[in-house]
């Protein structure tokens, strides 16, 4: 009889053990898909206001141009369509997300001295008070704001893998230029630097599913 008990309490024990145990699995899985999903919605918000601040950034841009046409004078279409060498690349190269949004910092980081050139050259052909060093520096001053969301939203998603060096080394900036060339120069820039920001926002609409997607069913599958 006292054995009979004993095997009675020992298949209780066990279970008691085997809920107990079931109990913390599913915790567990329940905790992971949590933080799952908190880290999905994360990753969506900063791609979000990244986008955002893309949106804004080549709305600006559009209106530098407009003022950049108004400030040149004479044929200030022409001066848009006529080839400059040295520009950086507008599109977006990359097969794999890492290396899209890498490519984006890169090109970022490749404008930015060109802008700023163009910004110093007008200022010396503008009066200091000219809207057109306004909408300059504030272009400028959001473009920095943009590579620094950039390269924050990349170490986020893909923080064990470092952003590779630019493939061009440091950005070549022109040589002395008259003043016709300037203009010519800071029309192409500003142009072309709109079409980065273009290929930026098509192709950040397509990474939200590729980067900010919530983990497979397997991740979770402990039983």
């Amino acid at each position: 009889m006292n054995g009979h008990v004993k095997n009675m309490h020992f298949q209780q024990l066990v279970e008691r053990g085997a809920t107990l145990l079931c109990f913390l699995l599913l915790v567990v899985v329940d905790s992971t898909k949590t933080v799952a999903a908190a880290r999905n919605q994360e990753c969506s918000n900063d791609l979000h206001r990244t986008m955002k601040l893309t949106r804004l950034v080549h709305k600006d841009t559009g209106d530098l141009i407009k003022q950049y046409k108004t400030s040149q004078g004479e044929m200030p279409e022409l001066l848009c369509k006529a080839s400059v060498s040295g520009i950086p690349d507008p599109n977006i190269s990359g097969l794999e997300p890492s290396e899209k949004i890498a490519s984006m910092y890169a090109q970022l980081q490749a404008f930015s001295p060109h802008l700023t050139r163009v910004y110093e050259q007008q200022t010396d052909l503008q009066p200091p008070k000219s809207p057109l060093l306004n909408l300059l520096n504030m272009v400028i001053n959001q473009t920095g704001m943009l590579t620094r969301r950039i390269n924050n939203f990349y170490h986020k998603v893909f923080p064990n893998l470092p952003l590779p060096e630019p493939a061009g080394g440091s950005t070549t900036l022109p040589p002395p230029q008259n003043v016709f060339q300037q203009k010519v120069y800071g029309c192409v820039v500003l142009t072309t630097y709109k079409k980065l920001l273009t290929n930026m926002s098509k192709n950040m609409r397509t990474l939200r599913s590729k980067v900010c997607r919530k983990a497979p069913a397997s991740e979770f599958n402990l039983f």
